[in-house]
């Protein structure tokens, strides 16, 4: 079984916090979102992974250069061969996976590293693929599809008029992945474009059109990590998560002093809290100071100094320094207000 994680896009609405960080490497309870992702379909998926290989975009969208080698280090800890594959032009969704048309082969699994989710991985031997979907009240952002007898029908991107309310959540499951790369391959040669850019939901149709039968996967959760305040909503979520599984996620060697950690938190290594309240559902990175305030339900990174605040729903960027009290704020990296 291969992983193939497209996550070339620059994250634009999570901005300012992807200007100098790619938002799948956004860290969400101690963990990027792309390796939360790729450790839950190595959990759920019931065989052995084979392959990772990452789809990213070029320097110049704000993908650092040691982005190869953080995304390889994922794969190996999770004791897959790493690949990176580098989209130069945004081009659409199945151009993104035909950029790593080298690993697509054989039975694989596809997640976009947009959101995080909690969903039934149970593959039916007779089906050619699944794709997981999630009811949503505005299908109209999204590829959707219909249903009948247990099959999916039919797939359409971005409806401007209703059809279905069962929006594609960005991850599919292939029995054959070489069959894929060549609809692909099909869609580029012919430059068969749909809103200006090459889109798998054409390439499903195209396989369902000639036999292949198509499957719904079950969603329990899904976490959406496009925007601020979602994305600490979905920590919140993930915190949560942790603390059902019995997992402290405290560090031993943060410093505490005339302070209260109020779980579920994650707070990182080295971090030092004096005169404060952290919690519920905060994530704190390491080597970060907080003095003399209250945080709850905030998302803060690494190398952080936080003083005399009032943070709740706030989301920090790396190497951020606040000084205030504002109880709502979205503070990119190395941004300072003192």
């Amino acid at each position: 079984m291969k992983i193939i994680v497209p996550m070339a896009g620059i994250g634009s609405r999570l901005r300012p916090h992807t200007l100098t960080i790619p938002k799948p490497l956004t860290v969400i309870a101690g963990k990027p979102i792309v390796q939360r992702l790729v450790e839950d379909i190595a959990g759920v998926v019931k065989q052995e992974i084979d392959e990772i290989a990452f789809i990213i975009g070029p320097a110049s969208k704000g993908f650092p250069a040691n982005t190869k080698e953080t995304l390889l280090n994922i794969a190996s800890e999770l004791g897959a061969k790493g690949s990176v594959y580098v989209q130069e032009e945004a081009l659409g969704t199945a151009h993104a996976i035909y950029c790593a048309k080298e690993s697509l082969s054989g039975p694989c699994v596809v997640a976009f590293a947009d959101t995080l989710f909690k969903a039934d991985f149970t593959l039916d031997a007779e089906a050619d693929g699944a794709i997981w979907v999630k009811q949503v009240e505005d299908p109209s952002a999204f590829g959707v599809v219909k249903l009948q007898d247990g099959y999916i029908t039919d797939f359409i991107e971005k409806p401007k008029e209703f059809v279905s309310d069962l929006a594609i959540i960005g991850i599919y499951y292939f029995k054959n992945g070489d069959k894929v790369k060549e609809e692909i391959q099909y869609l580029l040669d012919n430059n068969l474009k749909e809103n200006g850019e090459y889109q798998l939901t054409n390439v499903l149709e195209s396989l369902k059109q000639q036999g292949a039968k198509f499957i719904p996967g079950k969603v329990d959760v899904w976490m959406d990590c496009g925007k601020k305040d979602p994305t600490v909503d979905t920590n919140k979520t993930i915190l949560n998560i942790e603390q059902e599984k019995g997992n402290d996620l405290v560090s031993s060697s943060v410093v505490l002093e005339n302070s209260e950690i109020i779980q579920p938190c994650f707070i990182g290594d080295n971090v030092v809290l004096k005169n404060v309240t952290i919690g519920p559902n905060v994530s704190i990175g390491e080597n970060s100071l907080v003095e003399n305030s209250t945080v709850k339900n905030s998302l803060i990174q690494s190398n952080v100094t936080i003083t005399n605040a009032t943070l709740e729903n706030a989301m920090i960027g790396n190497h951020a320094k606040y000084n205030g009290n504002y109880t709502s704020v979205s503070i990119g990296d190395y941004t300072e207000l003192l």
